[in-house]
């Protein structure tokens, strides 16, 4: 049984995440919290890949890494933006990159919010416990 309140899990019903990071144990790590927190999860190791596991799997929240090879995480979050079969879409970036210059990149990029790694269990907590309503609500990289 699963708990609630400050702890981080939560009675509420799973969301569906993906997480798209080309650090492969940090992609599984935080996946694998995504579970233990009662939600469904899906792992992408890069930009494309990414990009493809989204048109397939319809996530309700994409928690993107911004600097990986190849897709960075600013051009995955523009393009799911303009796909309409993501509409609605919650966009996180989970990056080494903080700073306000970074910050202002994602919100035109895309991004709902902007957090620093490591993401707390309690910030994770709080962004996905109403995905669908605050993505219409939040734009703007808050977090």
């Amino acid at each position: 049984m699963q708990a609630s309140g400050s702890d981080g899990f939560s009675d509420q019903p799973g969301v569906r995440v993906l997480v798209v990071d080309d650090n492969e144990d940090s992609a599984h790590s935080l996946a694998l919290l995504l579970e233990a927190m009662g939600h469904e999860p899906r792992v992408a190791t890069g930009g494309e890949e990414g990009i493809a596991v989204a048109g397939q799997f319809h996530p309700q929240v994409a928690l993107l890494d911004i600097g990986m090879p190849g897709l960075d995480g600013y051009e995955v979050a523009r393009r799911l933006r303009s796909d309409p079969r993501h509409a609605g879409l919650l966009l996180a970036a989970i990056t080494g990159w903080g700073d306000a210059q970074d910050r202002e990149r994602a919100r035109d990029a895309g991004f709902d919010h902007h957090f620093r790694k490591p993401v707390s269990v309690r910030d994770l907590s709080d962004l996905l416990q109403g995905p669908v309503a605050s993505s219409a609500t939040t734009r703007g990289c808050g977090g």
